[in-house]
């Protein structure tokens, strides 16, 4: 460089601050570019093209978001202060309805983010953004009016509705876990690794008799059992403390005997007072045992048929869910929301079941059962005895029941 005249260290200062320029007007344009089948968004993406169609034929709308548009309207006006972008220099921002769209097909679809990305003109991580953030505003806005802890009065009500329905008295919920299987979160060993061979998050759920969820527990390892989840879950630890509003007892229909609120769960879950599962063995040598198997199992699988509404209408729940296992959380749980907001404002539920005229119960059976000191275990035994009791009595028994044991 010393043996370099003035006029040539000035033309190698002048091509370096050219190459410079070049890398800064590279970088800026890297930061900036969009692919040109983007560009197209405004006059080709899906929701431009379709979704106005769609406005004009309520039957085609409701199967391609799985909702009326008046619940699509209510749920868009009630999160759309959460998912408002600014628009900026660059670029203009995606709107509410575009965005709650784009959530609702990838939920209602189960196809791929990659998938979603193409039909709508938009980036792979701009769609995987818009879900999350559109999930974390539904939960946000909707989870304390579709799911709030019920009061005593609710929590009567719902016995009643399992009663009239299912005929089950003081029954408050039927609970159990499903498994939502996930992609291998890294560096996890086996912890979301199941006994089905797959890796999955647990969802633990608590129905009501329309099949409208209670309480829900998302995001338990899925090696972990039912029962384990349970007792090391909120809605466990305040069922066990009896912080859940749930009224003491009640009477049995038909009688003056009282009996306390439970709720339905299989063999998976531990026996306690305000939990009862059925008894064991699949040959039971008691004909009141098998009676009482009978309905339990008919009552709690209203917990299995909300799953499998949830299933058929989300689809995302029938393939792998690409996500972290929070977020994975977040799209289970908003999920969950959509499907009570649904079934609130579309009204799509109806019933046909056989309700049993209450007649006079044999007192003299059920007082053979008495709530007098032992420990918790000993109590919950007594409990489901006496609901087995009460199904063989005149006032219990329902004309079918024989022939399913």
């Amino acid at each position: 460089m010393a043996n370099l005249s003035n006029e040539e260290l000035l033309m190698i200062a002048v091509l370096l601050d050219e190459e410079e320029e070049e890398l800064k007007i590279k970088r800026r344009t890297r930061n900036v570019w969009v692919h040109p089948a983007w560009q197209k968004r405004t006059f080709e993406g899906e929701f431009v093209t379709l979704y106005k169609e769609l406005v004009d034929d309520e039957s085609k709308f409701y199967q391609y978001f799985r909702m009326t548009m008046y619940s699509f309207n209510k749920l868009l006006n009630t999160i759309e202060s959460e998912i408002q972008r600014q628009d900026t220099r660059f670029r203009k921002c995606i709107s509410p309805r575009h965005r709650l769209a784009v959530t609702l097909r990838y939920l209602a679809t189960g196809d791929s983010l990659k998938t979603i990305s193409f039909s709508y003109r938009l980036g792979h991580s701009t769609v995987y953004t818009i879900v999350i953030d559109t999930c974390r505003a539904l939960i946000k806005k909707l989870m304390s009016e579709v799911m709030p802890v019920p009061t005593e009065n609710k929590w009567r009500e719902i016995a009643e509705d399992f009663w009239a329905h299912w005929n089950f008295p003081n029954c408050i919920g039927a609970l159990d876990g499903k498994h939502i299987v996930i992609q291998a979160p890294p560096n996890s060993g086996s912890l979301y690794f199941n006994y089905k061979k797959t890796f999955s998050i647990v969802l633990l759920a608590l129905v009501d008799a329309h099949y409208n969820f209670i309480a829900i527990d998302v995001g338990a390892y899925g090696k972990n059992s039912d029962g384990g989840i349970l007792i090391n879950s909120k809605l466990g630890k305040m069922l066990e403390t009896n912080n859940m509003n749930v009224p003491s007892s009640s009477t049995l229909p038909g009688t003056s005997y009282t009996a306390p609120f439970v709720i339905l769960g299989d063999e998976a879950f531990p026996l306690k007072s305000y939990l009862l599962r059925p008894y064991p063995g699949k040959q039971l040598d008691c004909e009141k045992k098998r009676i009482y198997n009978y309905r339990h199992c008919r009552t709690r699988r209203v917990v299995e048929n909300a799953f499998g509404i949830l299933t058929q209408k989300f689809r995302i729940f029938n393939r792998r869910i690409q996500a972290n296992p929070e977020n994975a959380d977040l799209i289970v749980l908003a999920s969950c929301v959509l499907h009570n907001f649904i079934k609130i404002y579309d009204c799509k539920s109806s019933y046909s079941r056989n309700v049993t005229e209450c007649t006079q119960l044999n007192e003299t059976t059920l007082n053979t059962i008495q709530f007098q000191g032992g420990n918790a275990s000993q109590e919950a035994f007594h409990v489901r005895e006496l609901f087995t009791d009460f199904f063989n009595s005149p006032s219990g028994t329902v004309s079918w029941q024989n022939e399913y044991i």
